[in-house]
């Protein structure tokens, strides 16, 4: 049986999605892009403040799962433009540390034109 997770504290969802589903011991997050929790407005113009936003949604989203970033065992991470790599890598080395398996791909466009956006599968 799944569970759906939502919390006040991460960027609401801007379709018919979850932002989470967790089932079997096993927690899904939907792709978070940088927006602000109360305002689901974009938060900052360059790849490094939007890096920092998206891990603060995907923090509370752990946190209301009863994990964090220790649990997270696969990240799939999307880029607007492939040369961003570098700075994003740089922010997100600071929360991933136990270096969970990652695919970071470049794709044509984002949701609301975002740099950056990343989703994750934790052990619960």
């Amino acid at each position: 049986m799944s569970q759906t997770i939502q919390t006040a504290k991460a960027a609401p969802a801007i379709g018919p999605y979850s932002q989470a589903v967790s089932c079997k011991g096993l927690l899904f997050t939907s792709g978070q892009i940088p927006a602000d929790a109360e305002t689901g407005e974009i938060v900052g113009t360059e790849i490094c403040a939007q890096a920092k936003q998206v891990m603060k949604n995907i923090s509370a989203i752990l946190e209301e799962a009863g994990a964090s970033f220790d649990n997270v065992i696969k990240t799939t991470c999307f880029l607007a433009d492939m040369n961003d790599f570098a700075a994003f890598n740089e922010i997100y080395g600071e929360y991933f540390v136990n270096k969970p398996a990652r695919s970071c791909v470049a794709v044509k466009t984002l949701p609301k034109n975002v740099l950056c956006e990343v989703e994750v599968i934790a052990e619960l």
